[in-house]
């Protein structure tokens, strides 16, 4: 056999093979995207309601004067004071102690002169306890209630999930359902999910001005009342109908 032969067998034997490779690629393709076809996608969310279960309340003081540091050591001693006092009463979880915004900044006259200084600090108590945290706040020298808020601590979150990721699985099957009867299919079997919590806190502050009120008795336990929080869990995925 003379070389042009074995040379044009060889190209031809090139030309099949690629055009098989051609074939089986355009093969799949096609088989994907026929997979691909009536693939829905969807999402469905299911919440549950709990009590509240963390009060937070702020506490504040402010003080000005010519001097800045003078300012300043009027107000960290009054915060010295009360985190004392306060610490004796905390016990953990049921209430925490701590430090809030401390900030001093100066005071203009007209003609934009530094006049004074005025500043501001923050004691902050936190827990489980309504009525230790209530009572301590209530009990606090030269502090007043700046905001109260509740929210819902992570044991309280933890309890009541798979309830809520229950509720959205079954609010996706369902849709999941309904959607393949309404495209005029018999079912549908999933392809992907996902699973998120949507971290709704539930934190209610009260405005500045009302809470601040409500502390007109010294010794006397701040009024507070919780609410709910809402825990909700949303699925979301595709599903391939049939």
């Amino acid at each position: 056999m003379s070389q042009n032969a074995v040379k044009s067998i060889a190209a031809t034997a090139l030309l099949v093979c690629a055009g098989a490779a051609l074939a089986q690629n355009a093969n799949g393709a096609g088989a994907a995207n026929a997979a691909l076809q009536n693939v829905l996608q969807l999402s469905a969310s299911g919440s549950v309601e709990v009590p509240q279960d963390v009060l937070v309340m702020r506490l504040s003081t402010t003080k000005e004067g010519s001097d800045a540091a003078a300012v300043q050591a009027q107000l960290k001693e009054i915060i010295d004071a009360a985190l004392k006092q306060a610490k004796r009463d905390a016990k953990p979880e049921q209430m925490e102690v701590r430090t809030g915004d401390f900030s001093l900044y100066p005071r203009n006259s007209k003609d934009g002169k530094i006049s004074g200084w005025q500043g501001r600090a923050e004691i902050i108590l936190e827990g489980k306890d309504f009525s230790r945290v209530s009572t301590t706040a209530g009990a606090l020298q030269n502090l007043t209630v700046a905001s109260t808020g509740f929210s819902l601590s992570r044991e309280g979150r933890e309890k009541v999930e798979g309830e809520a990721q229950a509720k959205a699985i079954s609010a996706f099957k369902e849709r999941a359902t309904q959607m393949a009867k309404n495209f005029g299919f018999s079912s549908y079997t999933l392809r992907e999910v996902s699973v998120s919590d949507n971290q709704t806190s539930g934190y209610m502050p009260m405005p500045m001005a009302r809470s601040a009120a409500l502390k007109s008795s010294m010794d006397a336990p701040v009024p507070v009342e919780a609410g709910k929080a809402r825990v909700e869990v949303t699925v979301s995925g595709s599903v391939q109908l049939r």
